[in-house]
């Protein structure tokens, strides 16, 4: 199995390149289904079947009256609003944004005394948020295009940062969770969903740079860190009350579009533990006050 170099600039382009097509394709959906208005029913459009669908992961969320592009675009791996208890009035920042299904829910909780933000590095993902939210008349939201490295907020100004399965597709998490810190408000908090690795990723016939190398980082896998490294890493930012709380172990169903044939071709009790070892979790911490 080979060792391939990516360097942040080559991630972030694999990551934008996959999304923007998946952005792409949503957009068409959205202008194709002109039943998709602000008082049309999510039943009025097709669903997507192409496995991105996120309404399974939201189901204690009101998605009925969302249009269905809006809900089939969502890509996460968990869902922050039920770890994130948001209340009216908070000020919101959605890291990595996409189609805004997010932020779009977000701001029905914190109401029209509060905002959300939604931040993403790329631009058809922008142009389909912002579309989502005029096509539901949310006045709330604003979307603004960023990297989770430098985000384009000043400092001290958000309550709460959600995110779903964002966090582990930068190549420089060290520098997001420091950027995160930043534009949180004394007392602000943390509460993302992301992938984390449970253990590490050692005693396999392969080591773990060929197992990276193999998965792919805009898939959410090939990035994500351990327990132990979230933990540390949210640490040295500066935040308190950590807490990693996994919510979903994967099987080989879940990595079959993802994994390579050198992985498929190992023993498949071999390859039921490695992917046993990635996780949904969801992650809270605070900024003190």
């Amino acid at each position: 199995m080979s060792t391939i170099l990516r360097t942040p600039d080559a991630i972030k382009s694999e990551v934008q390149n996959r999304y923007g097509r998946i952005a792409d394709e949503n957009l068409q959906k959205a202008v194709a289904s002109s039943c998709c208005g602000p008082s049309s029913a999510s039943s009025c459009c097709s669903t997507d079947s192409s496995g991105s669908c996120g309404s399974p992961l939201y189901f204690g969320e009101d998605l009925g009256d969302l249009p269905d592009n809006i809900v089939s675009g969502s890509l996460g791996c968990g869902n922050p609003q039920a770890i994130a208890a948001l209340q009216a009035g908070e000020v919101v920042l959605d890291l990595g944004s996409g189609g805004g299904l997010d932020v779009l829910l977000a701001a029905r909780q914190v109401g029209p005394t509060g905002f959300v933000y939604g931040v993403d590095m790329t631009d058809k993902m922008l142009e389909l948020a912002r579309a989502n939210a005029a096509n539901i008349g949310a006045k709330n939201v604003e979307f603004r295009k960023g990297e989770l490295e430098s985000l384009p907020l000043a400092d001290d100004t958000v309550d709460v940062i959600i995110s779903n399965c964002v966090v582990n597709l930068s190549p420089e998490k060290s520098d997001a969770l420091s950027e995160a810190y930043r534009v949180l408000k004394p007392g602000g908090r943390l509460a993302i969903s992301d992938i984390v690795v449970d253990g590490d990723l050692s005693g396999f016939p392969v080591s773990e740079a060929q197992i990276r190398a193999g998965l792919s980082w805009a898939g959410c896998i090939a990035g994500a860190l351990t327990i132990d490294q979230f933990t540390h890493l949210l640490d040295t930012a500066g935040f308190t009350e950590i807490d990693i709380a996994i919510q979903h172990r994967y099987n080989l169903d879940d990595f079959l579009g993802e994994l390579p044939a050198e992985l498929k071709s190992l023993d498949p009790a071999v390859v039921q533990e490695l992917v046993g070892r990635f996780t949904s979790s969801a992650i809270r911490a605070k900024k003190a006050a």
